[in-house]
């Protein structure tokens, strides 16, 4: 019985996220930009550009993920317990609480 040979589709042409997300801006665009730099604000019609709306609300630091660092940590038996009957996290619990306590007290 004859070997198959593998066969696989052709490799698409990898574009660079650069030229992939961002437009070309035309000569009349460029000449525009160029006419409105060299032009004062006091001269600019600012009449048909949308009102800034408020700034969102963000929480600081919902995006942060601090880099975290594999120890090995002996804790009481019934420390380990109680964390653990708080659920399936207790870990990020238990750094929590780690953390608050840092922010809490100065370092001696």
């Amino acid at each position: 019985m004859a070997k198959k040979r593998a066969v696989s589709s052709r490799r698409e042409k990898r574009v660079p996220g650069s030229a992939a997300f961002t437009n070309s801006m035309t000569k009349r665009e460029l000449a525009e930009l160029k006419k409105l730099a060299r032009m004062p604000d006091s001269k600019i019609d600012f009449l048909d550009a949308p009102e800034a709306a408020s700034p969102p609300t963000t929480l600081v630091g919902q995006f942060y993920r601090p880099v975290k660092q594999l120890i090995s940590l002996r804790v009481d038996a019934d420390v380990l317990a109680w964390f653990r009957g708080r659920g399936t996290k207790y870990q990020t619990y238990m750094n929590q609480v780690l953390r608050r306590e840092m922010q809490t007290r100065p370092r001696s």
